[in-house]
């Protein structure tokens, strides 16, 4: 009898379940989560951070869920889960929370934040035993080294004892070259005291090549089997394989680039930011959040460590410094000349008296000396300001520029001989004449790196002459003599160092009118300097300017710290926040929005020929204000007026 009433008892009644979705959709008024009931047959497999597909307006859109709870009126009905896509968690809740602060800041949508924190899925990935690979892999064991490279550093001592502690420290570092390892030697010795304890680092850099010799010398030093690479072009399974790798904890450490800045990583305690003043470090799809914004996010609400780190100094770094956020970490200035190369600048007194007429040259007799000294046993670098041959051209008897007659593009000189032909359409020109004069004969207004690498190896005859642009960048060069000429940010890396580094059109690079251009061009310039040996030498060439006196110096935190208290001074970011807001609602959305922020406009965007309006605010204010500027977005969207686009903290905001 007792069997029997074990068989015939009634089934324990389960509380029907909901998923709360967030949906793959950009549109701001629906930048919530969704409630759809879990059928019986998928309870006990779904939990929150799963991809799902959902009916939505008629269609089935990916999701993932956010959240699991009880129905609390069973009575009221909803549309059930079409679909679990996987069974891995793919997005947790520090993360989601942390990409909930990031959507705040930026007046961005949540989904527009999650859809670049976890990256496409590749099902059969998701197949492979990872956790084997890593078991195989052991326990890391760092290499040794006789003297941590922080310690040197004033400051450097306590961040590693807090690191080494498990206590949280925030710090921005003024890298000096010529340590073991250069930078990426520095940055292992930042990670040893939170790796030593079996805990995880995440390292952020601006771009491929950055990564590209990041890893290379992890590969030398702890093994590619400890470490996972982040980024989208190494292609949809590679990059998934790793992500997989990283959220379930089976490698230490974490490269990437800004699309890692919000990576699941269990016990992270480290996050390394590795030159925040590069642009690249700006997302270029909404919200366009920055990667430090991001890890300065990540690290209020998880209370991970925070290093940023870089040979020169931005601005917003500077401010994180002054408000006491940061501690900030240099080298004492005894040291700190012995390890960097001397710099030279063609406008000195002495240089004038010596040379009056070729200091002001483009390749005044100073770098001529210098770089034939070098080349005797080591390569030269060369920085221009741009690439091509003759990438602006103008006309030689009136001087105004030279322009197409079809779309008014610049024209160019594509090569030695080659024909006149437009920047913009490619239209060619072979018997151009001047709209204005109706001269035949044009002069070059620049010169690019093409020719420039033309003249310097007719100079030089007896050397190889190497070309490094954006379009065909060169990683490294073999340390022998050789002229390389490279444009900003893809200068290639000398094994021992350059024996000389000339840095060319500096007026050219200073004239741009931009708030932000003196402190990227000296970002430019340190970057380039960094790559010189310590008994090597620098060569600045142009007019005396703030920017090149802090090189001469050598004090990128001085310059920041300069402009920092200019932009105090008359209220411009980073002393205050800011905001751009474009499109054609945007006098509209200005109307409406009721808040004390200073606004400037309307201009026309020189590019969508749209409305565009500039607006400052406190950081006090920011919240309210970024808060605002999501709700009337979300409101004017769910009214279908016209759209606008809105840019919080942009780079270029005058």
């Amino acid at each position: 009898m007792e069997q029997e009433a074990l068989i015939s008892a009634p089934e324990p009644q389960r509380i029907p379940l909901l998923a709360r979705v967030l949906i793959d959709s950009p549109v701001p008024h629906l930048d919530r989560p969704f409630d759809y009931s879990v059928p019986v047959s998928l309870r006990d497999r779904v939990q929150p951070g799963m991809r799902v597909k959902v009916p939505f307006g008629g269609r089935q859109l990916d999701g993932f869920i956010t959240e699991l709870i009880p129905d609390a009126d069973p009575g009221f009905k909803v549309r059930e889960l079409g679909k679990l896509i996987s069974e891995t968690r793919v997005l947790y809740p520090e993360v989601l929370a942390t990409a909930e602060l990031v959507a705040e800041r930026y007046a961005g949508t949540l989904w527009d934040v999650v859809r670049q924190a976890v990256p496409p899925r590749a099902a059969r990935v998701e197949k492979e035993d990872l956790a084997a690979d890593a078991l195989a892999a052991g326990q890391l064991t760092l290499p040794e080294v006789p003297v941590n490279q922080l310690s040197h550093y004033t400051g450097g001592a306590q961040a590693l004892s807090d690191w080494g502690e498990g206590s949280l420290h925030r710090a921005v570092a003024t890298w000096v070259p010529n340590f073991p390892g250069s930078w990426p030697g520095f940055v292992l010795d930042a990670a040893r005291p939170v790796l030593g304890r079996g805990k995880r680092v995440l390292v952020i850099v601006p771009d491929a090549a950055d990564l590209e010799r990041l890893g290379t010398y992890l590969d030398e030093t702890i093994g590619p089997e400890f470490y996972a690479r982040l980024q989208a072009e190494d292609g949809p399974t590679p990059r998934y394989r790793n992500f997989l790798r990283a959220i379930c904890g089976h490698v230490p450490v974490v490269i990437g680039t800004r699309s890692a800045a919000l990576c699941h990583i269990p016990d992270l305690e480290l996050v390394i930011l590795w030159q925040d003043g590069d642009q690249s470090h700006r997302e270029l799809r909404a919200p366009y959040q920055h990667s430090r914004e991001v890890a300065l996010l990540r690290s209020q609400h998880t209370g991970c460590s925070l290093l940023i780190a870089s040979p020169s100094r931005s601005v917003e770094a500077q401010r994180l410094v002054d408000t006491g956020w940061a501690q900030e970490l240099k080298l004492p200035r005894d040291l700190l000349r012995r390890q960097v190369a001397r710099v030279a600048a063609t406008t000195t007194d002495f240089e004038l008296e010596r040379d009056p007429v070729l200091a002001r040259a483009r390749i005044p007799s100073l770098a001529w000396r210098e770089a034939s000294r070098a080349l005797e046993s080591a390569p030269v670098l060369v920085q221009v300001a741009r690439t091509g041959f003759m990438p602006a051209l103008a006309c030689q008897e009136c001087r105004s520029f030279a322009r197409c007659p079809h779309c008014q593009g610049p024209l160019q000189l594509g090569g030695a001989g080659g024909a006149v032909n437009c920047r913009w359409c490619g239209t060619y020109y072979r018997d151009h004449r001047c709209a204005n004069c109706g001269s035949p004969r044009l002069r070059a207004v620049s010169i690019g790196a093409e020719r420039t690498a033309e003249e310097l190896g007719q100079a030089f005859a007896k050397v190889p002459v190497i070309s490094s642009t954006g379009a065909k960048p060169v990683r490294q060069v073999p340390d022998k003599p050789a002229l390389v000429v490279a444009t900003p940010g893809v200068e290639p890396v000398a094994a021992a160092g350059y024996g000389a580094v000339l840095l060319l059109d500096a007026d050219k690079m200073l004239a741009h009118d931009s708030l932000r251009n003196a402190e990227e061009v000296i970002s430019r310039w340190f970057t380039a300097a960094a790559l010189a040996r310590p008994d090597g030498v620098v060569v600045l060439t142009g007019n005396p300017s703030p920017a090149g006196n802090a090189l001469v110096r050598w004090d990128p935190a001085g310059f920041a710290e300069r402009e920092l208290a200019e932009r105090h001074e008359i209220g411009l970011p980073p002393a205050v926040r800011s905001a751009i807001v474009t499109g054609p609602g945007a006098e509209r959305f200005i109307g409406q929005l009721q808040l004390p922020v200073t606004v400037h406009g309307p201009s026309i965007d020189e590019q969508t020929r749209e409305h565009r309006y500039v607006l400052f605010f406190s950081y006090a204010q920011g919240p309210a204000v970024t808060a605002a500027l999501r709700g009337l977005r979300a409101s004017m969207s769910a009214a279908k007026d016209p759209l606008v686009t809105v840019r919080v903290d942009p780079d270029e905001v005058l």
